[in-house]
């Protein structure tokens, strides 16, 4: 099955599949009439579409309350939310480490190691992972027992998807992170099957996407990246 993606900036996305538009961690809205090539999301212009909206959790880098008046304008909206979140009407909330069936899709959640869960969610025959904050979160100015901590949970998440196939990725390769930047993605593509992988949750730092493609490290996956170099690309799959 084919999808088509857009980058709606830091960690969010937008997945075009055959009979739905998914849109994971949406958050920055600007310039209003930027539309999907811009990176901005406009609610009208979906209106014939089944739209599922999904928030990992609730940090202000990862959602929107725009998307809780979208009902008006899209009828056939479904959000999904962390159960981080305040309950909120018209939207489901789902914990970490559980599942939700519907007829046309199943959504499995990780736990992550930060706040909120990462998605694994099946529709239209395709299996795609958003990892919200789940990272193999290392930090130079943090202890060495709080990282053995983080990549230990990290791992043990990760390893649930061993065997697997991800038909399409969206992972943190955070500079911040300096030499252990792409740490989480390359455990991920070693682990599991993944067609496809999407590097983010690098805000406006494009270098980084850069860093990665050249990195040794990335060569035996390499060519199953997809590589970000503005707001509002697209790609097909």
């Amino acid at each position: 099955m084919t999808a088509k993606i857009w980058f709606l900036f830091n960690s969010g996305f937008a997945v075009q599949t055959e009979r739905h538009f998914l849109i994971f961690d949406y958050w920055r809205n600007t310039p209003k009439k930027a539309g999907l090539e811009g990176g901005v999301v406009d609610p009208a212009a979906l209106r014939d579409l089944d739209v599922v909206v999904f928030s990992s959790h609730s940090h202000g880098d990862h959602y929107n309350d725009d998307i809780f008046s979208w009902h008006t304008l899209i009828p056939k909206l479904r959000i999904i939310l962390s159960s981080d979140f305040r309950k909120r009407e018209g939207a489901v909330l789902i914990k970490p480490g559980n599942s939700l069936e519907m007829p046309d899709m199943r959504i499995d959640t990780l736990i992550s190691n930060d706040k909120g869960l990462a998605y694994v969610v099946e529709t239209d025959g395709l299996r795609i992972y958003h990892a919200g904050d789940l990272n193999w979160w290392h930090w130079e100015t943090e202890p060495d027992d709080f990282n053995a901590k983080m990549a230990d949970r990290y791992k043990k998440q990760i390893d649930l998807l061993k065997g697997k196939t991800l038909d399409l990725a969206f992972v943190p390769v955070d500079p911040r992170l300096e030499e252990q930047y792409a740490w989480g993605i390359g455990y991920l593509m070693q682990t599991a099957d993944v067609r496809h992988v999407v590097p983010m949750h690098f805000f406006d730092r494009y270098a980084v996407v850069e860093q990665l493609m050249k990195d040794p490290a990335s060569e035996p996956y390499r060519d199953r990246i997809i590589p970000l170099a503005r707001r509002g690309q697209s790609a097909e799959i």
